[in-house]
């Protein structure tokens, strides 16, 4: 067995192009771990910041998610050519990831997916957007059947994720989106209500005398995150969960001045899944993958690149015309 590996490699910090094919060594699993092949993988926007150096932890091979099969477990754990999916745990951030052809995954961030036949560039679309939707919704806002949610960015992966995930949870859900030709789109998806994402929501939504959410779930990231508390009522909740809008901080922030009394909000990283305090043991991962199987959601990628055209798939990361997930097949 050969003790190389083909891989993707941010050689240095810039555009697409400072990707680069490498041999390398392969990974080694040790106890506790698992050695993926990895048949697919979802390209995320954390990959792009990380190439531009603008991420806090970067792996030269990144990568932050794969599906793929059983290579090598020492422990035992996984039987060698079991359908899984690898995520977080580390991936392209402090040690390798998925954008190698092999990679070595902590146990706790491997999901078994013994029951599916979707193909494997429909599967790497899963992982770290269901994994990140759920958590947002369930296990921080704990969302539930008939409480009005907002979703700030809901034609992100992410976001159309979550819209998913809620209307079959039975709550009411109001969608942004820059573009109205894609209000139709999102209503057909079970919005109850589609509004164009800007600065100032809170005060066109006012005008409308729209009343305040239960929950609220912010994609866009710092740029809006005081008004979207200011949408979400006393008692609610309010989570900010991705940066769309940029990494920029809040200016000038003053809680005393800025925040309202009594909205609890959260942050959520997808990089603490598969921690003891977001097990990935509590996602009902195969139940989601039946239901799209099912054809209960639409939840092919938008884009699927082969694997020697990464460079492709990341000018289209940069673009953000995506329309939802992007893929690389091996």
């Amino acid at each position: 067995m050969s003790e190389t590996m083909n891989a993707i490699v941010i050689s240095s910090f810039g555009g697409p192009e400072v990707l680069t094919y490498e041999i390398v060594p392969k990974p080694v699993p040790t106890a506790g771990e698992a050695l993926i092949r990895v048949r697919a993988f979802g390209v995320n926007h954390a990959e792009m910041h990380m190439r531009k150096g603008e991420w806090d932890e970067w792996n030269p091979i990144t990568g932050l998610e794969c599906v793929g099969t059983v290579e090598a477990c020492p422990g035992g754990e996984l039987p060698l050519g079991a359908k899984v999916a690898g995520v977080m745990g580390g991936l392209g951030r402090n040690r390798p990831g998925g954008y190698g052809e092999f990679v070595a995954v902590p146990l706790t961030n491997v999901i078994r997916i013994p029951d599916t036949s979707l193909p494997w560039e429909q599967l790497a679309a899963l992982p770290e957007v269901y994994c990140t939707a759920w958590s947002c919704l369930f296990t921080i806002l704990d969302l539930q059947a008939g409480e009005r949610l907002l979703i700030r960015g809901a034609t992100s992966t992410i976001g159309q994720a979550a819209l998913h995930l809620a209307v079959d949870a039975g709550a009411i859900v109001t969608a942004t989106t820059r573009r109205e030709e894609r209000f139709e789109w999102l209503r057909s998806l079970g919005a109850a209500e589609a509004v164009l994402e800007q600065s100032g929501l809170d005060q066109q939504l006012q005008m409308r005398g729209q009343p305040r959410f239960d929950k609220t779930l912010n994609l866009i990231g710092n740029r809006v995150l005081l008004e979207s508390i200011r949408l979400t009522q006393t008692g609610g909740r309010i989570l900010q969960a991705g940066w769309l809008g940029g990494l920029a901080p809040v200016e000038d922030f003053n809680p005393m001045v800025q925040m309202e009394s009594g909205v609890h909000f959260s942050l959520f990283h997808s990089k603490v899944l598969g921690t003891p305090e977001f097990p990935l043991s509590a996602i009902p991962f195969q139940d989601i993958v039946r239901k799209i199987e099912d054809g209960a959601w639409d939840a092919r990628p938008t884009n699927v690149f082969e694997y020697r055209d990464i460079h492709k798939a990341h000018k289209m990361l940069d673009s953000h015309d995506a329309g939802g997930k992007i893929v690389v097949k091996h």
